[in-house]
This record gives structure tokens, sequence and C-alpha cells, in this order.
């Protein structure tokens, strides 16, 4: 983690700008405060009308006004700070900003910094669309923060610090009390510290919290940190580079065959007998074959993959650097491994980030997985897959498209099918939502092609939902209805609950269209019940419910919208941040309906433009 640098602007909780041993000049007036704020979290610069009309839309002269907000900000920070057309933020020489550092691709600064909302304490109901905005922002630096907090308690775990591992969970389950990932790392790292009695207090506090406020049993992820145990491998069999290549190999069968439970206790040996050999690199590459398995064959998403997976990290670099693990544990930095199993690990990392609505720490993953596949053409193509869904969800559609493009290409290069089919599969959905059918056909038939020469039907549901939703927007309900039916046939049969989703508002958008909303209700309650971990696909559904509310008039489509917002915000969804202000809008939220065009105008999208145009917000 970074050193703290010498003068600190600190906007996550009560404002201010700190320096130790040095009383500092204050920016005076709140307004000062927000154009501070919306600079540091605009890189990319913004204009200075624009600035002008979100923060003193009742002022006589709001350029006016800005520029003296301007000016006193210069006299806190200095003359060349602020300034230009685009306004940008420029920090002086050792300073520093703590959202910048949150947000940062790196993630290296110390998350314990990090305390309070963003302007905690201020208000600004006179500026309805920073009012918004600022709403957006506090949800997505929430979910940053808790994030950090919680890779940084694995890192910890992983590093041999277990008593770190503690204090950072710890602090994250403060702003999340509901997170089962980080009380299973509070949980692991006192089994660690051989605190076992704390441990099984951690458990049954958690165990008693989801009884007592959500009315569930004590989370999956919670029994498996406080009880799992490795397998034991036969006895007599020697921890050897065959014998753990034997299970490895084993595991690949098993998992091609379809028989996941077996090829998971294959590689869980595999992992043990590797651990046992002392060699590095193949406990690194049995880690990451063993949580690609979890995450993709058997739907992991939470703490035991992203443990495994740094597990993976610090032994790839054990064997990268040299170092014994004690020494490596008190490293400032313990390097980056450069290599395809520290690739995959990083992509993997990634992937998790961007299902879990954590885009800007996919991006800081996916950059290091780049760095570490260089020469490694296929695993390139994964990642750029990744960063290309990472994209679309976001609404960077643009850049979307040349992400999978490239992952297309070197995935046709590198002969791998499947590749391929995830690529032009996500390609599709970008088309799809930007109202160009014609190329999400085209993108998702040839998905399809690949699908079936390669007999991988657990991508199915995934495209066949997508290619019935495109016959859909065209109009062709008979070509629609089979595949959307296939979706969640396949779905249900796999147990997947983001397919599940998926085909569920599928299902719903069918019914409405065949002017059934009462199918259309049933369908929807059946998909808010699945606990997918992809959260666009959660927010989507929220979307087509709050819709479907509003057309029935059904008291429930505030709700709706309510929780898409919040979802959305914290996620930087931020197509599903407009939609979810264009329903509150519909609902007589006049505050939503003058946010909207400012939102929409950063979103390349015609289709959402058509959307909003037809119901006047535009």
């Amino acid at each position: 983690m970074t050193h703290m640098a010498e003068t600190w602007i600190r906007l996550l909780g009560p404002p201010r700008i700190e320096s130790a041993g040095t009383a500092l000049r204050q920016p005076r007036g709140r307004k000062a405060w927000a154009v501070l704020a919306y600079l540091a979290l605009q890189p990319g610069g913004t204009g200075r009308a624009r600035t002008a009309t979100i923060l003193f839309p009742d002022a006589e002269d709001p350029l006016g006004a800005l520029r003296w907000n301007l000016s006193e900000l210069r006299r806190t920070l200095g003359p060349d700070s602020v300034g230009g057309d685009p306004l940008r933020l420029v920090l002086p020489a050792g300073w520093n900003c703590d959202v910048r550092a949150a947000l940062a691709p790196s993630g290296d600064a110390d998350p314990r910094t990090f305390d309070g909302e963003l302007l905690e304490g201020l208000a600004f109901a006179d500026c309805p669309v920073f009012e918004s905005w600022l709403e957006d922002q506090r949800h997505r630096l929430e979910n940053c923060v808790l994030t950090l907090l919680y890779e940084a308690s694995l890192a910890a775990l992983a590093a041999g610090r277990a008593d770190d591992a503690v204090d950072l969970a710890t602090r994250a389950l403060h702003l999340d009390p509901f997170n089962a990932d980080c009380h299973a790392v509070l949980i692991k790292a006192l089994v660690s510290l051989g605190e076992y009695r704390r441990a099984r207090e951690q458990a049954d506090k958690c165990r008693e919290l989801y009884r007592r406020e959500l009315g569930l049993g004590v989370p999956a992820e919670v029994r498996r940190a406080l009880s799992d145990a490795a397998p034991a491998a036969e006895p007599g069999l020697p921890a050897s580079s065959a014998a753990v290549r034997s299970y490895l190999d084993a595991a690949e069968a098993s998992l091609s065959a379809g028989s996941v439970d077996r090829g998971l206790e294959q590689l869980r040996l595999a992992a043990e007998i590797a651990q046992r050999t002392g060699d590095h690199h193949l406990l690194a590459e049995s880690l990451v074959t063993l949580s690609g398995a979890l995450i993709h064959q058997a739907g992991g998403r939470g703490a035991e993959v992203a443990d495994l997976l740094h597990r993976a990290l610090q032994t790839e670099a054990l064997k990268s650097e040299g170092l014994d693990p004690e020494s490596l544990s008190k490293a400032h930095n313990p390097g980056r491994p450069a290599s395809r199993v520290a690739a995959a690990a990083y992509r993997e990392l990634g992937y998790l980030s961007v299902q879990r609505g954590i885009p800007d720490r996919a991006a800081g993953w996916l950059e290091q997985a780049a760095r570490a596949a260089d020469g490694f053409d296929d695993e390139r193509s994964r990642i750029l897959a990744i960063q290309g869904m990472a994209a679309s969800d976001t609404a960077h559609y643009g850049e979307a498209l040349a992400a999978l493009a490239e992952s297309s290409r070197l995935a046709t290069a590198a002969g791998g099918r499947r590749l391929l089919a995830f690529s032009e599969a996500l390609t599709g959905r970008v088309h799809l939502l930007r109202g160009d059918l014609e190329p999400a056909a085209e993108a998702l038939d040839r998905a399809q092609e690949l699908i079936a020469a390669e007999h991988w039907t657990a991508f199915e549901p995934f495209v066949a939902g997508l290619r019935g939703e495109t016959f859909l927007a065209a109009g062709k309900l008979d070509d629609a209805a089979p595949l959307i039916d296939r979706s969640w046939v396949m779905a249900d049969v796999a147990g997947d609950h983001c397919y599940l989703t998926l085909a569920a508002g599928a299902k719903a958008r069918l019914s409405m269209a065949l002017n059934d909303p009462a199918a259309a209700e049933s369908w929807l309650k059946r998909g808010l019940d699945t606990s997918p971990w992809y959260l666009w696909y959660r927010a989507r559904l929220l979307d087509t419910a709050a819709e479907v509310a509003i057309d029935g008039g059904s008291p429930a489509a505030g709700d709706y919208a309510d929780r898409l917002g919040t979802m959305a915000s914290r996620g930087a969804l931020r197509e599903l941040v407009v939609r979810a202000h264009s329903h509150r809008a519909v609902l007589g939220d006049t505050a939503a309906a003058e946010t909207i065009p400012w939102l929409a105008k950063d979103i390349d999208n015609p289709a959402l433009n058509e959307y909003l145009a037809r119901r006047g917000q535009l």
C-alpha cells in the first residue's frame, strides 16, 4: 500500500484539507466544496457551461458564480489547480485526493483511510441535478471502499497477516453487516490466528443477524469458512509433480464430462499435494485451476474463490521473486508476477469484480492481467472479452465493441471456439442494447453455431435468451418465444441463478408483448426470487419490473425504481441509472426529470434516446 501523501483533500466524511502538523486554508462555502468534488470525480474534465448550470441553476450569472468558486479553490490549492474548458482539477505536487485514490485502478491505497460518505453533512436541495449526481456517487464510492477493505483483507490473509485481515474485514462489516463474504474472511482470519472460539462466535452473530433481519439461515460462505477442510490425499501418495498433474488431468476430464463435484474434489486434491511439493508455480497453477472451475462450473463467486486467487498470486510472487513467505509478507510491494498463471488469476479477479458491479476495481485487475499476459494471445482474448463486458455494463458501448472485436480476432487466430463464442455473444448483447438488431442477430447466430459445435450447453441460456430478445425487439414473437423458453429451461436445469434472472426478464418482456401482464408479473416474481451474482442482470430485471409495474399502475413501481437506482449507482451502471430516473420521473419526481437529459447526454445509445423521447423526457 502507498504511504500517505503529504497533503490530502478529504471529500469522504466532513470535507477538509489536512496535512500532518500544519493548519491549512479551507475552501469557503459548500458550493466551493461541491465544485471540488465534481471536478475530482471527472478525470477527463467537464465543460464550464455544464458545471455552472448544474451547480448554480438559480444564479443570475451561473458562469460568474462558477468563476468565483474556482478562484476560491485556486486560493486554497494553488493558481494552476483548476482551469481550462473543459475544466480539470490538477493537484499540486505532494497533494492527493481520497476519492481519486479510492477509485484508482491500482487499488493500492490503504482503505482504512477512507471513512464517511461523499461531502458528508452537506446538502444541495437547490441544485437538484447535482444532488442526484451526488447521491449516485455516494453509492458508488461506498461500494468501492467496501470492496477495497474486503480485497485488502483477502490479500493480508494470503500473505500470512491474519491480524490485519481481521481488522480490515471488521471495518468492511461496519459498512455492510450483511456481507457474507466479509463475514467469511473474518472467520477465516480468526481461524488462522487460532482464535477458534471467536470464529465460532462470529459465525453465531452472522447466523442470528440473518435469522432476525432477513429470515434466512447462515450463508453457505460462512459455513464453509468455519468448517471446510481440504480433502486428504491417499495415504502414501507421493507429493510429486506427476501426482499433481495426474489429478489436474483427471479433473479436466471429469469437468468436461459434466461431473462437476468429482472434478472439484480432484482439483482440491491437486492443490493439497502441490502444497506439499514446495513447487510454488505448480501450487499457483492448481489454485487458479480450482478457482476457475468453481467460478465457471459451480457458480462460485464468494470469499472462497477470491481467497484461492489471492493465495495463487501470493504463491506465484514467491516463485517469481525468490522470497521466503515471511520476507514477502513484510515487503511493501511483493511484485506483480508476469506469467500465464498470474494473468489468469488477475483476470478471474477482474471477472468477479465485473459481475459484482465494481468496474473501477475490475479495471485495475484487468490492467494487471493484460501486463502479465504479454505473449499469450488466448489469455489476452479472454481479458479483452471481460473488459468488453465491463464497458458494456457501464454503457461505454464504443469501448465495448472495440475490445470485443479484438478479442474475437485473437480467439480466431488461436483457434479458441469457446472464446470466440463468448466474445461474439457479448458483441450481440451490445448491439441489442443499442437497438442495432441486424448486427446483433448476426453475432448471436455465430455464437449459437459455435456453442452447438462445442456442445457448450452451460453457455446456451445466455445466447438463446439474447437471440430470443432480438426477435422480440423486431416484433417477431413466434420466433422469440421458443428461444426464450429454451433459455429458461436450460438455466433451470443448470441451476444458474444469473441466467435464470436473464431468462425471467425475457419471459416477462415477452408476456407484456403478448398483452399478458399477469404472466409478466409472475415471471418477474420468479426472477426476483433468484440470487444472481451478476449485478447487471439483477438491475436489468428491476428495470423491467419497474416498467411493468408502471404500466399496470402497481404501487410497487416506486420501490422497484428506487431499488434499481441504488443498485445501478453502486455499480456505475450508467444507462440503468438513467432508466431509474426515468421511472421516478414518470411517477412524479421532478428532480429526477431534470436530471435525465444531463445523464443521458453522456451515453451513446440511440435506443435509450428513443425510449426517453417516447416518454417525453428529452
